[in-house]
């Protein structure tokens, strides 16, 4: 089995190993996959713009003809040099393309695929894990040494530094999604260019309110029994064009948040220690709603809810048209539940 974890991550992706030229990078981090798969599209080929060298495919398409994927790889390049194939994964399968191709040798071609989140018994993520030419990478959201590094790694190309308290605000914000972390810090590094030092203040106004995923007054208010926030967020967010998925994702990463922390309340933490400590830090304006919720719900409930929402993110891959149906119903009965102590 041929699952990447870790530093072997870092190492693959610094020196993409040629014996193994199928990538498949999934999980609930969509930024992280997009911003992995653009490196490794960018060694793979000389212009990634250039569409003799780099074809795109859609995986349901591929669904109906996964041959086309072993055409597509088994295509030598009319004016030679390398070639690569990004395939964007939906909800149907077409894993026996790369089971073909798992037994067939791959000359200067690399192919990536992305997807969202896969279990582990999913067709396409077995079938990558299993071929010995094939790869598989799991893009989960940053940890908080994940998250120190990428601050340190931005702040460091424009020469500034971060003020203590802004470093604890900056890490509450940040995290949910790879990209949308990094646009954020490049944002404010330009915000407080030639000030050598970014204050707190710089982080609230530039990353506070130009967050580009403003998903937590949505689970917030699931959580907190508030189902007419849950309906007006969640409409303004599909006007956005932000993918349902990702809403479930973040409540997902929250309910085992709430979970935990409402196992130590009930072993005798206060909540105010449960509400400034721990990570993700909460940012303030989100305490009071939170603190509601840990009232709301207890642990045996949370862990319905976990349930219930990991339901609800299989249903959205299944049935991709549906998702926005699907995701808001499970935030609205969430919301419906919570008036329902205990």
């Amino acid at each position: 089995m041929v699952a990447l974890r870790g530093k072997e991550i870092d190492s693959f992706l610094a020196r993409p190993d040629a014996g193994r030229p199928i990538i498949l990078l999934y999980g609930p981090d969509a930024g992280l996959v997009r911003e992995r798969a653009d490196a490794l599209m960018a060694s793979a080929v000389d212009d990634p713009n250039d569409p003799f060298s780099l074809v795109r495919l859609d995986g349901d398409e591929l669904a109906a003809e996964p041959s086309r994927l072993v055409d597509e790889a088994m295509t030598v390049p009319l004016f030679g040099g390398r070639r690569a194939i990004r395939v964007r994964a939906g909800s149907r399968n077409f894993a026996s393309g790369v089971d073909t191709l798992a037994d067939s040798p791959l000359k200067d071609c690399r192919i990536v695929i992305e997807a969202g989140e896969l279990r582990p018994e999913s067709p396409l993520r077995k079938a990558c894990e299993r071929a010995k030419n094939a790869v598989a990478i799991g893009c989960y959201p940053d940890t908080e040494r994940d998250l120190t590094k990428l601050i340190e790694d931005e702040l460091r190309i424009s020469n500034l530094r971060l003020a203590p308290d802004a470093r604890a605000v900056l890490m509450s914000l940040l995290g949910g999604d790879r990209q949308a972390s990094r646009n954020e810090l490049r944002k404010l590094a330009l915000f407080a260019h030639g000030k050598g030092e970014i204050t707190l203040d710089d982080v609230m106004t530039v990353v506070s309110d130009a967050s580009e995923l403003k998903l937590d007054p949505i689970v917030d208010g699931a959580f907190a029994g508030n189902a007419a926030l849950v309906e007006s967020e969640f409409a303004k967010a599909m006007v956005a064009g932000t993918y349902p998925g990702v809403i479930i994702s973040a409540a997902q990463r929250h309910a085992a948040w709430l979970h935990k922390s409402a196992l130590a309340v009930a072993e005798g933490t206060p909540v105010t220690a449960v509400l400034e400590g721990g990570f993700p830090r909460l940012h303030f304006s989100r305490k009071a709603a939170v603190e509601i919720a840990l009232r709301n719900f207890s642990p045996p409930r949370l862990v319905t809810v976990i349930e219930q929402l990991a339901t609800a993110a299989l249903e959205m891959r299944k049935q991709a048209a549906l998702a926005a149906v699907i995701g808001q119903r499970a935030l609205l009965s969430i919301a419906a539940n919570a008036k329902r102590r205990g």
